[in-house]
């Protein structure tokens, strides 16, 4: 089996506000240490903007896939059958669509060889 070759930038490419559609899959890629060789990601659905009345902010809600499948919705869920996760403009640079993530990810691979 042989994966097509690609150039990875030496930057991240996140999605941005303006690309996101509501019901779509999007990853996040995280690190949970400082050189950036151990990924925590996660799968997960944008669900809409500003759902809550009090979000003055008008944030951007990403909701886990497991509970969005199940037909768990903002307004129904609970702490314990759902977790979302809430982003500014600014502040989804861990966001990404699958391609952009999976880049990410082989970015890490050549960081993992190298250390």
């Amino acid at each position: 089996m042989i994966f097509e070759r690609r150039e990875l930038q030496p930057y991240a490419e996140p999605v941005t506000a303006s690309e996101l559609g509501e019901g779509e899959t999007y990853f996040s890629v995280q690190y949970a240490d400082p050189q950036m060789l151990i990924p925590v990601v996660g799968t997960w659905v944008y669900v809409g903007r500003g759902l809550d009345p009090d979000d003055a902010d008008n944030h951007y809600y990403f909701q886990d896939v497991e509970s969005y499948r199940q037909g768990i919705r903002y307004r129904s869920a609970r702490p314990d059958n759902a977790r979302f996760q809430l982003g500014s403009e600014s502040g989804m640079k861990h966001i990404f669509e699958y391609d952009r993530a999976l880049e990410e990810l082989m970015k890490c691979s050549l960081r993992r060889r190298e250390s």
